[in-house]
């Protein structure tokens, strides 16, 4: 069931968000409030390469044992060049990726959920990694817009 509602959640946010994302003019997804701190631009960039490694956990997490899936975020932020790209292009890359990654997840075999990923020191389910996901995505597309 938890799966489901993830799923549910994920097509609503893909159906919401990129409309109120677009709606946020480039000077305001571009500005930072610290040097240290990333941007609304760099946020959704940070939630592209949470895809980016998750798509790779829900495919390869489904015939492999125990596959090692693991980045350093702040550096793929800094190499994914999010704050020189247009934020519209970010956002409907950000929009086909997700909708993508959830139909991998619809389509994966009940049996599959309890195979297990190495995430940083951890072992966890499959299953776990799509619920945690959809909460990630959540916890900072709320940085950037309410919905």
């Amino acid at each position: 069931m938890k799966i489901e509602k993830a799923i549910n959640r994920l097509y609503y946010i893909i159906n919401v968000a990129p409309i109120k994302l677009m709606a946020i003019n480039e000077i305001e997804m571009s500005e930072k409030q610290l040097p240290t701190k990333w941007s609304k631009k760099e946020i959704l960039g940070h939630l592209i390469d949470s895809a980016t490694n998750n798509h790779q956990r829900f495919v390869r997490g489904q015939f492999e044992t125990n596959p090692e899936i693991t980045y350093d975020q702040n550096k793929w932020n800094e190499f994914g060049f999010y704050q020189e790209i247009d934020s519209q292009q970010i956002i409907k890359f950000w929009t086909i990726y997700n909708s993508q990654l959830v139909e991998i997840i619809k389509r994966i075999a009940t049996d599959r959920l309890n195979n297990q990923i190495k995430v940083g020191d951890h072992l966890v389910t499959l299953g776990f990694l799509i619920v945690d996901y959809v909460a990630h995505l959540e916890h900072h597309l709320k940085q950037i817009i309410d919905y």
